[in-house]
């Protein structure tokens, strides 16, 4: 009686909004192929190599990672395979790699101090070092290459060649498994290499259309039936398919949908909205999704321009001129200097005059800032009042900040969206 009165008991607003966010987002991504091609490595003791190919946030990982796991949760599987996982970010060469293979495989005691003549006979010998007694009980071994385009650019790309050369042999059961974001990277192969290679490859594609991308966002938001509080899961669903139907919000989707199709990048405008839900706000309104757009796409160069101060907006504004004057052409301190006395003798009331030596100041802090930079390498032979620079702000995000500084001065508005400086 007492189990029945706890599975009825409603959860407070705040215990159901702690709970939303514990809701993972699922992708589905067909894994059917990958699978059957590991399984019969696992099992049959069959080796193969395959390249799992995409855009950086398409799935590519979270596909081999759901594999894996449906993989080892075979029980025969689990005590009989062996998993090398590498990254080419961080095994920048074959020597660095070969170390990290024989410490995943828990080798070292079996290399010693043993010394071997090449890469190859050392890798030959850590495969056969796998074996329990002859070859048809091999464990098998699967590796796993994460940024498998920068594995090609090792020295004679021997550690490919050799796993590759492993997996079409009779030996040691072996599974090759490379991920990467470039669709040339057959092309990177060495020809030994290339011929080794199965030239299987799965394309981890985002085929899906605007419809489809707001059906997703509705399926990751909504909370599923096992739910604690059944009624708040419905009144939480329910307002979740009124946010997707409502038209500033599908502007924004649109928006991002045109951008980026990158799961990741959806994953963080949802995520910056779900985490302003709170129990006197527990739902997602269209406003949290608005300003979760905003923060997402935040112009961060721009964002600078407002911690400025008066001055330093004020020599913006005069390189945007000179911009505007001279087709983009490099600048020097000096022209801005100019452009600047200009505005102070011709328009302003509000911002003071500042000796050459403080302008100067500020034009250097502008530098370090990399919001102007100089534009070739004889800097240091230049007086640095006539060192050509360029801005690196175009007058789109100029006149944003413009209008989001605090307190900017009227007059210096005005200025700025003059079209005589």
């Amino acid at each position: 009686m007492s189990k029945r009165k706890v599975k009825d008991q409603q959860l407070t607003v705040g215990q159901c909004v702690c709970q939303v966010g514990l809701c993972h987002i699922r992708i589905r991504v067909s894994k059917s192929h990958l699978l059957e091609l590991l399984k019969r490595t696992a099992i049959h003791g069959e080796s193969n190599s395959v390249l799992i190919v995409g855009p950086r946030g398409a799935g590519k990982t979270m596909l081999l990672k759901s594999v894996l796991n449906e993989l080892l949760d075979v029980k025969e599987v689990k005590s009989n395979i062996l998993l090398v996982q590498l990254n080419g970010l961080l095994q920048t060469d074959d020597r660095i790699a070969l170390k990290e293979i024989t410490r995943q495989l828990n080798l070292e005691n079996v290399v010693g101090d043993k010394v071997f003549g090449s890469f190859a006979e050392n890798l030959a010998f850590l495969l056969e070092a796998l074996k329990k007694g002859d070859r048809s009980s091999s464990r098998p071994v699967l590796f796993t290459l994460d940024e498998f385009d920068l594995f090609t650019h090792h020295k004679n790309q021997t550690l490919l060649y050799n796993l590759f050369d492993i997996s079409q042999s009779a030996q040691t059961p072996v599974a090759v498994v490379g991920l990467t974001c470039r669709v040339d990277v057959l092309e990177l192969l060495e020809k030994r290499v290339k011929s080794r290679f199965s030239h299987r490859q799965i394309q981890a594609l985002s085929p899906m259309d605007f419809p489809q991308y707001v059906e997703l966002v509705q399926q990751q938001l909504s909370l599923p039936q096992e739910f604690p509080d059944g009624r708040f899961a419905h009144e939480w669903n329910n307002s979740v398919k009124a946010l997707c139907e409502d038209k500033s919000v599908e502007d924004v989707l649109r928006k991002h949908f045109n951008l980026s199709k990158d799961f990741r990048s959806l994953h963080m405008l949802l995520f910056l909205a779900l985490s302003c839900v709170t129990p006197s706000n527990p739902t997602i309104k269209p406003s949290l999704l608005l300003e979760a757009s905003r923060l997402c796409t935040m112009d961060c160069k721009a964002n600078m321009l407002h911690g400025l101060s008066i001055l330093e907006l004020c020599l913006i504004i005069a390189m945007k001129h000179l911009n505007d004057h001279y087709q983009d052409e490099p600048f020097n301190f000096e022209m801005v200097y100019n452009e600047f006395k200009k505005f102070l003798q011709r328009k302003s009331h509000s911002v003071h005059s500042f000796e050459k030596p403080v302008v100067i100041k500020a034009f250097e802090h502008l530098q370090q800032l990399e919001l102007i930079r100089p534009v070739d390498g004889s800097a240091s032979r230049t007086q640095k009042e006539y060192q050509l620079m360029k801005l690196l702000l175009d007058h789109t995000q100029v006149m944003e900040a413009l209008q989001r500084y605090p307190q900017c001065p009227t007059d210096v508005k005005q200025w700025a969206t003059s079209a005589f400086g």
